[in-house]
């Protein structure tokens, strides 16, 4: 976790060498996660938001790298015996680094790019389940913005896991493919200083 933290903060201190073409922000909003795949069932999307910062770096004319930062709260809601639901809450660190293209005039982009989540802490009610769940999650957004004003934009993500969320054993390729993983769509509203 610490080498995952020290990257982090290299990617940004890159950033700041590039003063003139980088811009910095912070950003935050809804979540609407759920657990999908495997042999999950009677489950439903679990609502969550998200907060953070960002580095938009121009690399060359309607092109920029986002490096971000976010605290991300996630999970599903299980249906129980007799009707009753418990609520798996899944809270990690995201680190997306985001390919953004800006299509029209800088207002409104297509993103795409790889996110590495670390766990911060896994409950089912109040029950900590953090030692039966991965500590790492891996996977790959895709997404649009618009910018309303030069500082001030709306954003709509979809982030698939690729990594199973279970601390399993995993023997095949075919398990792996079939394992239960998170889903998250992201609404968010952001300010570049």
């Amino acid at each position: 976790m610490k080498k995952i933290i020290l990257s982090a903060i290299a990617l940004m201190a890159f950033a700041f060498s590039n003063a003139q073409e980088t811009r910095f922000g912070v950003k935050g909003g809804l979540n609407i996660s759920n657990v999908v795949g495997g042999d999950v069932e009677d489950n439903n999307s679990l609502i969550g938001f998200h907060v953070g910062g960002f580095a938009e770096i121009h690399v060359v004319e309607k092109f920029f790298i986002q490096p971000e930062l976010l605290y991300s709260a996630q999970g599903a809601k299980f249906d129980g015996p007799f009707g009753s639901e418990a609520d798996v809450k899944l809270n990690y660190l995201n680190i997306p680094v985001i390919a953004k293209y800006y299509i029209v005039d800088k207002k409104f982009n297509v993103e795409a790019g790889p996110q590495l989540g670390v766990l911060l802490s896994a409950k089912v009610e109040d029950v900590d389940i953090k030692d039966d769940t991965k500590s790492v999650d891996f996977g790959f957004n895709i997404g649009a913005g618009y910018s309303f004003t030069d500082n001030l934009s709306v954003g709509l993500r979809y982030t698939i896991g690729l990594s199973p969320i279970w601390d399993n054993d995993i023997d095949s390729s075919e398990e792996l493919y079939d394992s239960a993983k998170n889903s998250n769509l992201q609404l968010s509203l952001a300010y570049k200083f």
